[in-house]
């Protein structure tokens, strides 16, 4: 059996210094304990939306997310990657 090691999205998760303050290593925890296909959850570092921590950055459609907390991850991934929902957070 051949595995398939196709991206589709990249997840970004803010571990900057403001981020991490606000709980960002416990969300990106959280993201990584979800095994969904073609899905690649990284650390990242400043996203640039200070004030909005812990931040989260879906790509390559560049939906962010803002104010995460771990508890609300299992929602993002289920609407986000399995109902095609936009979650979208943050206007």
């Amino acid at each position: 059996m051949v595995e398939n090691s196709q991206v589709d999205w990249r997840l970004l998760v803010c571990q900057n210094r403001t981020c991490r303050k606000q709980g960002a290593a416990k969300v990106l925890a959280a993201f990584q304990t979800f095994d969904v296909p073609n899905i690649e959850v990284e650390k990242s570092g400043c996203l640039g939306q200070c004030g909005k921590e812990p931040m989260v950055l879906v790509l390559p459609e560049e939906v962010w997310y803002s104010h995460v907390h771990p508890a609300q991850v299992s929602v993002v991934v289920k609407q986000h990657f399995f109902e095609g929902y936009n979650c979208e957070r943050n206007a």
